[in-house]
């Protein structure tokens, strides 16, 4: 069976997609910081705060921005665009950015930092600089590794999942996380993943997809979870599971009725991420499993909507959603590279 992705990622789609990137990575205003302040001293702009990931209106997207720019970077190195977004990374990850970052990270009241959604996408990066060969990879090493430490010391403590649809979400960071793992070949970060996945989701069955979205949603509850679980299972034993937990397929098309406000745009997303998930997860089921081809069907639907959503017209709503559209169709969630 093909699995399409839509549009087909050429050097011209990939401009169109990094210049919304590049126009809000150094980008400091207007800027949402979500900051635990120590003192007085912590009253001040995020450049001084955060100077590697302080554009892009809040660090999480400011992560995935710079996640754009490798990642188009990687796949199209000749491309009109690629040097100044290779140009764009090394004014960012300098090692001594790198090093504030993490005294930022590392600061007293800043446990729960972007977590877990700005840590994934962290680890994200780390991951496409390491593959692309990026001189900035070993900058990256120190907030790479305090990431990695934070994860690990709160997945342990974490009772159960957080089953939300907007940055605490636990499986759609989770996921993030194990192709990282898997990636940069840490095997302790990878078995405490799985640990974790299989206790928190294995036993699930009947997810009340009927119940999404709620109104400000960017990830499904039901797919992330799916789309999680077919990196832990092998495909006959994930269908198995699969079917048990989401037998029916209540999804459609969703309509953002403001693109003005950031919170009402969340959808434009869901759309986005919808898509992959619903690929990811038909391409987890076995040959031949009689759901693949609607489950693919209802991706290309959600793709194309989207995808035309990605404008850059209102830099709150759309300062992030770039990102997504490259995750999907570059199906990065889907392979090795």
């Amino acid at each position: 069976m093909a699995f399409l992705l839509m549009p087909a990622l050429d050097a011209g789609t990939a401009e169109r997609f990094a210049e919304l990137a590049l126009s809000c990575v150094h980008r400091e205003y207007p800027n949402k910081i979500a900051h635990v302040m120590n003192g007085d001293g912590d009253a001040r702009p995020p450049r001084e705060l955060t100077p590697a990931f302080y554009g892009c209106f809040d660090w999480h997207s400011s992560v995935h921005g710079h996640w754009l720019l490798a990642r188009l970077a990687r796949l199209f190195p000749e491309a009109a665009f690629a040097e100044r977004a290779r140009a764009a990374l090394g004014k960012s990850l300098t090692e001594e950015n790198l090093r504030r970052e993490v005294e930022y990270f590392n600061a007293p009241g800043r446990t729960t930092f972007e977590r877990p959604y700005g840590l994934a996408w962290l680890l994200t990066l780390a991951q496409e600089l390491r593959e692309m060969g990026s001189p900035h990879a070993a900058a990256m090493a120190p907030l790479e590794g305090a990431v990695v430490e934070r994860l690990s010391t709160w997945l342990p403590k974490l009772s159960h999942p957080v089953r939300s649809g907007e940055h605490s979400q636990t499986a759609f960071a989770l996921g993030l996380a194990l192709d990282y793992a898997r990636s940069a070949g840490d095997r302790a970060l990878e078995q405490l993943l799985l640990e974790r996945a299989t206790k928190f989701y294995g036993k699930d069955e009947g997810c009340p997809a009927g119940y999404e979205p709620s109104g400000e949603d960017f990830l499904s509850p039901c797919l992330a979870e799916a789309d999680l679980m077919r990196r832990v299972l092998a495909p006959a034993e994930f269908g198995r599971w699969f079917d048990r937990f989401l037998p029916a397929l209540p999804y459609s098309v969703l309509t953002v009725t403001d693109a003005t406000d950031g919170k009402l745009a969340h959808l434009d997303g869901l759309n986005l991420s919808r898509a992959w998930m619903l690929t990811g997860i038909a391409r987890g089921l076995p040959e031949g499993h009689p759901r693949r081809a609607a489950l693919t069907a209802m991706a290309e639907a959600h793709g194309a909507a989207g995808l035309k959503a990605v404008t850059g017209e209102h830099y709150e709503g759309g300062h992030w959603l770039g990102s997504f559209a490259v995750y999907l169709v570059s199906g990065r969630g889907l392979t090795g590279r």
